[in-house]
Formats: C-alpha cells, sequence, structure tokens
C-alpha cells in the first residue's frame, strides 16, 4: 500500500501562491484578453471562445497529466501537485464569484503597460512561492519540473519557452498585440519565479587563482570577516604548484574584495559568478 508523507507546512505557502495567481488571473490577465501558458493558456482560449470558467477546464485538462506525473515525481511530490492543481481551481472559482456578485472590479480598459508589469509581477510571484515549496499547479509546471530535475535548467526559462510555443498558436485566437502584451508578461513572470525559486539574497562567488594564496586569504579574513576555502592545483602547461581560493561575500563586498586582490595579489586570476540561496554562517540560515 502506498504511503504518504506530507509535508503539511507547505500548504499554507501553496494555497497562498494560487490564490495570488488565481487573483492575477482574473483581475488583470482575463479582463483585458491577455493570454498565459501552458494549460492554463488552454483555458484561457477555451474561456474566450466557449465562455467556460477557468476553475472548471483547468482541473479537467490537468487530470490525464496527473497520471503521468504521479509516476515520475513519487506519492509526496505529485500529491503537493494534485493539492495545488486543486486549489488553484479553488481560488479560481472563488475569485469568478466575488467578480460575479461585484465584490471585486477587475482592471480593464486602462494602461496595457501598467497591466502588462502587474499582471507579470502577480503571476510569477504566485506561481515562485507554489515552486519553492515542492508544489505545481499542474500543467507546463509538470513538464518544467521534469526538465530542471533531470537537466537542473532554470523552471523560469523552462516555463518561459513552452509559454511562448502555447501564446504564439494563440495568434489564430486574439489580436497580435494582445499576444505581444502576453509575451512581456511571462517574461516578466519568469523573472519573479526564478527570483523566488532561487532566493531573493543573491551573493557573489570569487575564484582566486593565485601563489599569495596564505597572505590574500588572510587579508579576506581579516578585512571581510569572510571564510575562505584553499584548494590545491597546477598549471596545465607551466606545471607549476599554485592555490585557489574560493570565497563567498554579499554583492556590496565585491568592490572591497577586488581591491584586496590588487593589494594583495595583483597577478592573481579571478572568476566571479553570481550565486543564490546563499546558506550558513554570515547568510541565510536554513529554514
Amino acid at each position: 500500500m502506498m504511503k504518504f508523507s506530507l509535508p503539511y507546512r507547505n500548504l499554507f505557502p501553496i494555497m497562498l501562491g494560487t490564490a495570488v495567481y488565481a487573483f492575477g488571473l482574473h483581475y488583470f490577465v482575463i479582463p483585458n484578453e491577455l493570454m498565459e501558458g501552458g494549460m492554463t493558456g488552454v483555458s484561457l482560449l477555451i474561456n474566450y471562445a466557449l465562455g467556460i470558467p477557468p476553475s472548471i477546464t483547468t482541473l479537467i485538462l490537468n487530470v490525464p497529466l496527473f497520471l503521468i506525473g504521479w509516476k515520475i515525481f513519487g506519492n509526496q511530490a505529485m500529491a503537493l501537485t494534485v493539492l495545488g492543481t486543486l486549489f488553484l481551481s479553488l481560488f479560481l472559482w472563488i475569485m469568478e464569484l466575488l467578480i460575479g456578485s461585484g465584490w471585486i472590479v477587475p482592471l480593464a480598459g486602462h494602461d496595457y503597460f501598467l497591466v502588462t508589469l502587474y499582471a507579470g509581477v502577480t503571476l510569477g510571484t504566485g506561481l515562485g512561492i507554489v515552486f519553492r515549496y515542492g508544489g505545481t499547479t499542474g500543467g507546463s509546471d509538470i513538464l518544467a519540473r521534469i526538465i530542471n530535475k533531470n537537466k537542473g535548467w532554470s523552471m523560469g526559462q523552462i516555463i518561459l519557452a513552452i509559454d511562448v510555443l502555447v501564446i504564439g498558436s494563440s495568434l489564430l485566437y486574439i489580436p497580435k498585440e494582445k499576444v505581444l502584451y502576453t509575451i512581456v508578461v511571462v517574461f516578466i513572470a519568469s523573472k519573479m519565479i526564478d527570483f523566488i525559486t532561487e532566493g531573493a539574497y543573491a551573493a557573489k562567488a570569487f575564484t582566486i587563482v593565485t601563489e599569495n594564496a596564505k597572505p590574500l586569504a588572510d587579508a579576506i579574513t581579516r578585512e571581510l570577516e569572510r571564510g575562505v576555502t584553499i584548494f590545491p592545483a597546477k598549471g596545465a602547461y607551466s606545471q607549476n604548484n599554485k592555490e585557489v581560493l574560493y570565497c563567498v561575500i554579499a554583492r556590496q563586498e565585491a568592490r572591497r574584495l577586488r581591491m584586496i586582490i590588487k593589494m594583495v595579489a595583483p597577478s592573481a586570476f579571478i572568476i566571479v559568478t553570481d550565486v543564490h540561496d546563499v546558506l550558513g554562517e554570515g547568510f541565510k540560515e536554513e529554514e
């Protein structure tokens, strides 16, 4: 018999994320006849063509994907996926009731630039929260998680590519101007997804190849109070023994570290990379 170990502490963030997403869809996207990607985009096309509410079609269209995803993600992850889709359908239905009763008046007929901006931020924030806590809202999210798991590609970029394909097909049904606005929406949403899932705190990682490793490490520790890791290395061409320093610092400390390197080891070879969601002493503590 299959057993579930459902992390109940994830349920509220997933509910919050789907609520934010449903709000953005009904408040910004649908009133302005914009589009979305994935299965939600198909639901919007059905809504525009036949008038069937997205709360119904979103659930129905995702049932086959549930059956496929169950074997790939496993019981726990798929349970969160099913819950995410159920929550989304629930909040879409709630929004439909609130709009139908006049409690909420959608933002329609306004500046499309602002509508596009707010729609992208709202949809991306909602999906980002859902993804960060292990859930999905079905549709292309399932495919994006498969590729992210196997290839390590950014979920935001995967969803952006899928959405462009789906939205491109909508040219047969909606004006091209609104398709162009929609592409901007999903682009902004993809950046918000990456921002939330990869961590709001961005830092810099310095990889430094030098023959003056010890003095440089001491200077970094003394001036920046940051830890430094030293790896032994050997030049492939020169066959000279060197050492590699690895140090992660806050973004605002990057300029100071460059100055320290210039003073202590001016001939050092430096690689600087962006890192996200840094955990540990001096950064974020593990949740």
